[in-house]
Parts: structure tokens; C-alpha cells; sequence
């Protein structure tokens, strides 16, 4: 590669998004990272309660909590994730920050016009509105930890792995559009489960599997080779699972 690409990472930054931001800046060097605050946590809930329900929301915020409990019982098992696939989750210095509260915020869309990318990478943020988007010039490169278009959303690996559809639990790497998931696929790969994982330990694994797949999006989009796959599943968007149904699921089909 002649020069290095400019690359922009919109993320909300979580031990799984310094997985991939470390793997590329490894490969490409230097990036800047749009660091998106989280949403509140009550307008989240409102927001989730008018699609979802009242009570699925009430069940979801319980798994979430039973979910921090998980991950520090699962704390050995990542471990050993995060040493067997060399996943480095510590925060990069080396990259430059910047903090724009959200997405779609004209914070957001001023510091991409100063940054002037080659390539925008987009690693757990709230969907991102028109505005944005239209703003972005650029090839638009989301990791996702799902089978797109079947497993859409949230959890894909979770939900494919319910289902009983090996073959199809996994990640995508594509391009963003105004639907959730819904752009065009770039590349995907399966990822494969102990009996000693569970929903705590599967998006380390899933983050894993996917820098390979952004190192090479990121070069199709540099190099002027982007191909998009066709895929003839039917497509369907997931949501948070909640205590309730998950400890259900993992009583009657061994899933966790």
C-alpha cells in the first residue's frame, strides 16, 4: 500500500471495539476514533419500551444486570479467549480521540469533514441517521456480530445459536446504510462455541474472527475493490433477549 489510508472508527469505545481498533491500527497505523457517548440510560429504556413493549423492557434491563454478573464469573474463560486469539483490549494511546456525543451530532459530522477519511469504520454505535450518513462521502464499513441478513440486530451469534443454525452464527462485515444491518455484505465467517462459552465470552470470540474481515473490507474500499455478496436468507432483526425467555432457552436447548 502506497500511503496510508485516513481511517475514521465512529464507536462507542468497549473492550470489543479496542479489539478491532487495534488490529487495524497494527495493520494500517494511526486512526481516529469518533468516541460517541452512551445513551442514557432512561432514554433508552422509553425509547426500547415504545417499540418493544413495556414488559420486554423490564425483561431485558434484568438480563443485563444478570449479564454483569456472567461476565465476572466468565472472567477465567475470557481470558483464555483473549490469550489464545491475541485479542488486545486495552485502549490504543497511539490513536487520536475525539469526542462528539453522538453519531448524529453536528460535533460528528464537523470532525469527519476535518479528518477528510478514505474509509469510515463503525463499531457499536446507535443507529445512524440520514443526516450523517449523507454527510459521508466515503465507503461506510460496519462489524457486525450477526449473520446478515437471518440474524440482524442484536446478539446475531446468540439468537443463530438458539435456532440451532451453526451455520450461520457468526459475523458480517458491510456497508452501512439507513436500515438496521441492512447494507451490503462485504464478508462473513463462522465462529464456533465451546460447551465453556456463553453470551458473556461469544462477542470476544466474534471480535476475533472479524479483524481479518475489516482488514481486507478496508483495503477492497481503499483499493477501489469493494464486491458486495448476495445472500438469499430471509432477513430478520433481533433484539436483547430477556431474563426470562433466556433462561428458558437455556434450560430447554443448552444455549447460554
Amino acid at each position: 500500500m502506497a500511503s496510508q489510508p485516513r481511517i475514521a472508527v465512529l464507536t462507542c469505545l468497549t473492550p470489543h471495539a479496542w479489539i478491532a481498533i487495534n488490529a487495524l491500527a497494527e495493520h494500517f497505523g494511526q486512526l481516529d476514533i469518533l468516541n460517541e457517548e452512551r445513551q442514557g440510560k432512561w432514554a433508552l429504556i422509553r425509547s426500547r419500551a415504545r417499540r418493544q413493549g413495556v414488559l420486554t423492557v423490564i425483561g431485558q434491563s434484568a438480563f443485563a444486570l444478570a449479564q454483569k454478573i456472567a461476565i465476572r464469573s466468565q472472567g477465567p474463560r475470557i481470558a483464555a479467549i483473549i490469550n489464545d486469539n491475541k485479542l488486545n483490549c486495552e485502549p490504543n494511546p497511539g490513536c487520536r480521540r475525539h469526542g462528539i456525543g453522538s453519531v448524529d451530532a453536528m460535533a460528528c459530522r464537523t470532525a469527519l469533514a476535518m479528518i477528510k477519511p478514505d474509509v469510515v469504520v463503525v463499531l457499536g454505535t446507535r443507529i445512524i441517521g440520514k443526516e450523517t450518513l449523507a454527510a459521508i462521502t466515503v465507503p461506510v464499513i460496519n462489524s457486525h456480530a450477526g449473520w446478515n441478513p437471518a440474524y440482524r440486530g442484536q446478539a446475531g451469534g446468540y439468537w443463530a445459536l438458539v435456532n440451532g443454525d451453526q451455520n450461520h452464527a457468526g459475523v458480517t462485515v458491510h456497508l452501512v446504510d439507513a436500515g438496521v444491518d441492512t447494507g451490503g455484505i462485504l464478508y462473513q465467517e463462522r465462529f464456533h462455541p465451546t460447551k465453556a462459552d456463553s453470551y458473556a465470552t461469544y462477542f470476544y470470540l466474534q471480535a476475533g474472527i472479524s479483524r481479518p474481515l475489516l482488514v481486507k473490507a478496508i483495503e477492497d474500499a481503499v483499493g477501489g475493490r469493494l464486491s458486495v455478496q448476495a445472500s438469499s436468507l430471509v432477513s430478520r432483526q433481533y433484539y436483547i433477549p430477556t431474563l426470562w425467555g433466556y433462561l428458558w432457552r437455556g434450560v430447554t436447548r443448552d444455549v447460554w
